[in-house]
């Protein structure tokens, strides 16, 4: 390996690390990135991990005489390599790998990833396993009266806690079997490198089939980047393994001891992306107009905010500018979307009105043309005329 590709390797370990992919995430990422199989056991011969197709089931048969913690050949004619894991002079079990790579091609990516697991393993030792799934599985149930006592229990974990944050939901497909494995590792490092924040903690919580992401986002434009990060996370992973498929949905804008409701609405939006577009793809909450209200089944106060949301762009321009951009639209549909009679009754020239309708694609960010869209809008509309 060149110095270029060990610090590369380094690094991936690293991120997979830091997003608490444990053990098995190391182990996988090492198969991946060396086309070997590999195998994780604990000082007493447990398994631990394990990624690639015809492992035996321990390595202990195999060892050689006097194994020390630099890799040494399997003794029984195996083709692989074994290293001892320790965390100081405490034996804390053995990474094994089995494949035709060479000695020198294999043994940096081995040693290197021997110590990111004995790592996850002391920590397991020191009486705090998964201190960081623990701190984000407890604020989803509430388990915080307030936010100074969240910052208290997240500052005793190591965990430094940004204001506001933005929960994904991601659910990866493509793979079976052993290569699962190595894709959940892939995805965990693009999250990585997707939402990494110097200063505050990335949460990542496996919850079943869905990882849990929950980004920092302290600001409005935080909340922008990540948004706009997630929904480029399909194309990303694809790149990094083929035939993977990722589905997700982004949440809005949340406090701390608001994260539960993001990421509610984040696994709403999986769902509607699916259902709505196929899935492959990851869906803003927020893009997704009156969907939400539809699947949820949403009462008067959810229904007065959506309109609002919808519609305040066009009453922010006409009130600065006046103009009747929001009158347009209503009388647009209400004439059968026909812009001739739209004129008629506005007074004003055909093109006025096109010149109109392009207005509010622009400052709605949508599309007039789409029935996803006008089903917003007419939601919109008839939603504020009940309740204005």
């Amino acid at each position: 390996m060149t110095a270029e590709e060990l610090v590369a390797f380094a690094e991936g370990l690293s991120r997979v690390a830091a997003t608490g992919g444990g053990p098995k995430a190391l182990a996988a990422y090492l198969a991946s990135h060396a086309g070997v199989g590999v195998l994780v056991e604990d000082a007493r011969w447990r398994h631990i991990a394990a990624a690639g197709a015809g492992l035996p089931g321990s390595v202990r048969p195999m060892l050689p005489e006097g194994l020390e913690r630099t890799p040494a050949p399997l003794s029984n004619g195996r083709a692989g390599y074994v290293v001892s894991i320790h965390a100081g002079d405490t034996p804390l079990g053995h990474l094994s790998v089995f494949g035709d790579q060479t000695y020198e091609n294999i043994a940096p990516r081995l040693r290197l990833t021997a110590g990111a697991i004995a790592v996850e393993l002391a920590r397991d030792l020191g009486g705090s396993p998964g201190k960081r799934q623990t701190f984000w599985e407890r604020a989803l149930a509430g388990a915080y009266p307030d936010a100074q006592a969240a910052r208290d229990d997240a500052a005793a974990r190591g965990i430094a806690l940004s204001s506001g944050y933005v929960a994904i939901a991601l659910e990866a497909e493509g793979a079976e079997g052993s290569q699962s494995a190595a894709l959940a590792a892939a995805l965990r490092s693009i999250v990585g490198d997707a939402f990494r924040n110097a200063e505050t903690e990335v949460g990542i919580l496996d919850r079943g089939p869905t990882l849990a992401i929950f980004a920092p986002a302290a600001r409005e434009i935080d909340y922008a980047n990540a948004r706009t990060a997630a929904t480029l996370l399909p194309r990303t992973l694809a790149k990094r393994v083929p035939l993977a498929r990722l589905s997700g949905g982004v949440g809005t804008h949340a406090s701390f001891v608001e994260i539960a409701r993001s990421l509610d609405e984040a696994n709403v939006a999986l769902a509607i992306g699916r259902r709505v577009y196929g899935g492959g793809r990851v869906a803003p909450y927020d893009d997704l107009g009156a969907y939400p209200l539809l699947l949820r089944g949403s009462d008067a106060t959810e229904l007065r905010a959506f309109a609002r949301r919808t519609l305040a762009p066009l009453r922010a321009y006409d009130e600065k500018h006046q103009t009747n951009l929001q009158r347009t639209l209503e009388l647009y549909f209400e004439l059968g979307q026909n812009v001739k009679t739209a004129a008629e009754a506005l007074s004003v020239h055909r093109h006025t009105v096109f010149y109109r309708l392009r207005q509010i694609n622009e400052l709605c960010g949508c599309k007039l043309d789409s029935s996803h869209d006008q089903l917003t809008f007419r939601m919109a509309i008839a939603i504020d005329a009940l309740t204005s």
